[in-house]
């Protein structure tokens, strides 16, 4: 087993893409194959993927809302229940308390008009979370992801 990685991954920078989880599995960017969380609870939560499967997710460039797995429809992909914390929500909890940066690739149609691909975003911290109705009524928990500052910024911030 891999031990965890909470930062970049080898020479891998934002803007980098994956052509499928796989991919993505196999580079140490984002090792499980279909779950959007890496990460447990006792450690937090690595990398997240953004797959557009969750109705309240929301993405911008100062702060992602990423929502907890769980409660939705195989079938549908409908939110049909309210979420309860497991092994993915838990990571991300544990994340808002440690304050360790999260890899984020999110998928975005590729360039040439193909496949979709798996973009690196960069990394981000996780600020804050609520639990409550979503979109569909039921309770979800959308945790609150801000991009972390590049060390040449930091270091500005200090001065």
């Amino acid at each position: 087993m891999a031990l965890p990685v909470f930062g970049h991954v080898g020479s891998y920078r934002p803007g980098d893409t994956f052509r499928n989880r796989i991919e993505l599995a196999l580079s140490g960017m984002h090792r499980p194959r279909r779950a959007g969380v890496c990460g447990t609870q006792q450690l937090g939560a690595e990398s997240i993927v953004l797959a557009g499967q969750y109705e309240d997710d929301d993405f911008t460039e100062e702060e992602i809302r990423y929502s907890g797995n769980g409660g939705r429809d195989p079938k549908t992909g409908q939110q049909i229940s309210d979420q309860v914390a497991t092994t993915g929500i838990l990571a991300l909890l544990k994340s808002v308390e440690t304050g360790l940066p999260v890899r984020v690739m999110r998928k975005v149609p590729a360039e040439d008009g193909g496949l979709d691909v798996y973009r690196y975003e960069g990394l981000y911290r996780l600020v804050g979370y609520s639990f409550g109705p979503g979109k569909s009524g039921f309770n979800v928990y959308v945790f609150r992801l801000r991009p972390c500052l590049p060390a040449a910024d930091a270091e500005d911030l200090r001065r």
